[in-house]
């Protein structure tokens, strides 16, 4: 995992978290803490820099830790010494919601902020791969269809592609990108065989496993939660890979090149309308117990509002809008801050 960035430095503060869930005050803050997705990280950064003038509250301290570590963050309990918002680039899973209720995080608000992909790009001057997910899964996975991975070469692979060596920089576990790129792209393409689709059915784990293991003899590099280090590395090689947010791909277009997926390439439209295989939707989770006792919380969950729609601030950041319905429907979760549903969860 990568090193943690944040806008402001962590101090000692002076308003108690009293009125948290029962908690005691004997620690103390009067500062937003937010953790969570690499891919939502500038989202957020740039939300709590504008709360912090406008609002006339100290800025709001961001870490970028991956969903998956920050999640862990988030639920571990209510009280000022635990984050107030987890920032995630998938939605959050029903084990992670029991873990959160175990620890007294109960009342949870979900709030959708926007569109990403998972978006596949290689340097300017690079390879060119038109990828499929069966291609991907193929590539990528430690036992694609149930037999050890022997494939060096994209030619191996498919004898359409070159016979260029795999090489691919990539998310670690912990990522929310690592999550939807084995949920969108990886299971997919396993399913496109119709045993491994039964498998699902008859062994759950096994299909888990053959279906989104991710191959570890060095084809494959996790590059940490830092998206801007993946693409420095696919800009200096010609023959990489990356995947990252497709923020990152927008934000560096004058160094990569997005790679199409089942003949659709990464766009502002292709995610915008989920025709891009790789389009996901971004999230915001906020602890309810938190939103009278931390100073400033409030403000900074109402400040995605303005700056989600369309010309707003985030857009302007790499950000795909949502669906106009889906925003109106989120905005008004933010005016009542009413509790998530978790019936649907997996």
């Amino acid at each position: 995992m990568g090193s943690f960035k944040s806008i402001a430095v962590l101090t000692t503060a002076t308003v108690a978290l009293a009125a948290c869930g029962g908690q005691s005050s004997g620690d103390a803050r009067d500062f937003v803490r937010v953790v969570g997705s690499s891919t939502v990280y500038p989202f957020a950064t740039t939300v709590a820099e504008s709360v912090a003038k406008s609002a006339g509250v100290k800025s709001p301290v961001v870490e970028s830790t991956g969903t998956g570590a920050g999640m862990k963050l988030f639920c571990a309990g209510v009280g000022a010494k635990h984050p107030d918002v987890e920032n995630a680039s998938r939605r959050i899973k029903k084990s992670e919601y029991e873990e959160c209720a175990k620890n007294g995080v109960k009342d949870i608000v979900e709030i959708q902020i926007g569109l990403d992909g998972i978006a596949f790009a290689s340097a300017r001057d690079g390879i060119s791969v038109p990828l499929t997910v069966v291609d991907v899964y193929k590539a990528l996975a430690a036992t694609p269809f149930g037999k050890p991975n022997m494939a060096k070469t994209w030619k191996d692979v498919n004898p359409a592609l070159p016979a260029t060596p795999i090489s691919i920089y990539g998310p670690p576990s912990t990522s929310g990108t690592r999550d939807a790129l084995a949920e969108l792209i990886l299971t997919k393409g396993c399913e496109s065989d119709p045993a491994m689709k039964a498998l699902k059915d008859s062994n759950k784990d096994a299909h888990k496993k053959i279906c989104t293991t991710v191959r570890t003899d060095g084809v494959y590099v996790e590059q940490g939660e830092n998206d801007n280090l993946i693409v420095q590395k696919i800009a200096e090689n010609r023959n990489a890979v990356g995947i990252f947010g497709f923020s990152f791909l927008e934000e560096n277009m004058d160094k990569l090149k997005g790679l199409t997926m089942d003949g659709i390439a990464p766009s502002y439209q292709t995610v915008s309308d989920f025709s891009y295989p790789g389009a996901r939707p971004l999230y915001i989770y906020v602890k309810a117990a938190h939103l009278k006792a931390i100073k400033g919380l409030k403000a900074f969950v109402e400040g995605f509002v303005p700056m989600w729609g369309k010309d707003g601030v985030l857009q302007g950041k790499g950000m795909v809008v949502a669906p106009d319905d889906v925003r109106a429907a989120n905005a008004e979760v933010v005016r009542t801050m009413k509790l998530m549903d978790a019936s649907q969860l997996k």
